[in-house]
């Protein structure tokens, strides 16, 4: 194999409280973890805001990745098991599961909202870009980013490789169900890890698993169903991330008016006017957002001083289930009423929708198409998942979403300013619960 990387002299092991160990054999392995742009993966929490939710939640991108690896190294040592493979391909694979999250900002899916970004755009910036990461990937080939790039964009040319780190049961999502499930402290998130990884068979486009393993896979599907609801989209996890995203976009509208920052938020200034580069955003990672949350509660704009302290202080929006094909009637008003009482409605008062798809079945042509599960009979017939299982057959296809309307519960009970008009805004609040 050409590359300058071996194996290492001694077999290196991180302790882990969801894999108990990760194994590291490969010298390229090991290299990319030393990397600058790899640590700075220790400073961006996984899970964003629900830290503020489940107080355990603090792990990070780094742990993750590492976990990811860890499972990707265990499926190809299975797989090499069944069938021979490139040496590369396998390095490809391993290189790809540790680097698939590389691309993240801090607080992640909020911030790249905000500034419509793409953390995979990014992955692929830093791995074929001027850094460590590419160094250590390109002394094992002039190609071998690309083909690591390849494997995160989905567009390697083996399709088996791709599956196994994006499809519907990929190592991404086993680490982050048990991980995230272990660090929130709640027990949806369980599935046999073991027994999925002994059934699993390398097929020629994707990973299918046998028949008789069926029940763990169904228990996995589950899983990810009941963390959604139960955990990533829990409404108090979502109230954080509303007062998030409107601190960074009222600091943007701030600079684009000219106004004069006590603590100038020089890291955000290239962010800002949409002219960030790799060495820009390289830089930035939540203690940088978290520094600025902190000095902006001294700020004159009242706007962003109190959405910095209600963040830094978990003084969170309440919020109301909202139906928005009822077209919301009282919209107006509601508008008017805060914008009268002296509350910018674009600030507080925000709806959010999140909606989750569990389990679909092939759907060619379909935007987000997703390449369903299979399973393997005795016979060597390949059968569908939702067509063998009732239980995922009840849930495939089937979009579930939440809209919650949230707003500054304790601005509307203070009655010593506008009394009557916050009545009334309360009023129409509680009617919008039914």
């Amino acid at each position: 194999m050409a590359g300058r990387y071996g194996v290492l002299d001694e077999e290196k092991v991180f302790k882990d409280p969801v894999h108990r160990y990760i194994h590291v054999r490969d010298e390229l392995i090991w290299e990319l973890i030393g990397t600058r742009e790899f640590q700075r993966l220790r400073r961006i929490r996984q899970l964003g805001t629900t830290y503020l939710t489940f107080h355990g939640a603090e792990h990070t991108r780094l742990n993750h990745s590492l976990g990811v690896y860890e499972v990707m190294r265990r499926m190809v040592e299975n797989i090499e098991k069944k069938q021979k493979w490139d040496p590369e391909e396998r390095l490809v694979c391993l290189s790809a599961a540790l680097l698939h999250d590389i691309g993240h900002g801090p607080f992640s899916h909020s911030f790249e909202k905000v500034f419509h970004m793409d953390h995979e755009e990014w992955t692929r910036e830093i791995i074929l870009g001027d850094t460590e990461i590419n160094q250590v990937l390109s002394n094992m080939g002039e190609s071998f980013p690309q083909k690591v790039a390849d494997v995160i964009s989905k567009t390697y040319s083996n399709k088996l490789v791709v599956s196994l780190i994006s499809s519907q049961i990929d190592a991404d999502r086993m680490d982050y169900l048990l991980r995230d499930a272990f660090y929130t402290g709640v027990s949806y998130g369980q599935f046999d890890m073991e027994r999925i990884l002994r059934v699993m068979r390398p097929a020629e486009d994707q990973a299918v698993f046998k028949h008789s393993g069926m029940h763990a896979v169904e228990d996995y599907i589950m899983s990810r169903y009941q963390m959604y609801w139960q955990v990533y989209f829990h409404p108090v996890t979502r109230s954080a991330e509303v007062i998030l995203s409107k601190i960074l976009h009222r600091a943007k509208d701030l600079y684009e008016q000219g106004y004069e920052f006590i603590d100038k938020p020089k890291h955000f200034y290239t962010l800002f006017s949409g002219k960030i580069t790799l060495k820009d955003y390289l830089k930035l990672d939540e203690s940088v957002i978290l520094y600025y949350f902190q000095e902006w509660q001294e700020e004159k704009d009242e706007i962003l001083r109190d959405l910095c302290q209600r963040f830094m202080d978990r003084r969170l929006f309440k919020y109301v289930e909202v139906d928005p094909s009822a077209q919301m009637r009282v919209w107006p008003e509601l508008l008017q009423l805060f914008t009268k009482i002296g509350l910018d409605p674009h600030y507080y008062l925000v709806i959010d929708s999140s909606s989750d798809l569990p389990y679909d079945f092939y759907r060619p042509g379909e935007e987000e198409e997703r390449l369903p599960i299979h399973l393997l009979k005795q016979s060597g017939e390949l059968r569908e998942l939702s067509r063998e299982s009732e239980i995922v057959e009840a849930i495939s296809g089937k979009k579930r979403t939440d809209h919650k309307l949230y707003f500054p519960l304790d601005f509307l009970e203070d009655e010593r300013t506008f009394a009557e008009e916050k009545k009334r805004i309360l009023l129409l609040l509680k009617a919008q619960e039914g």
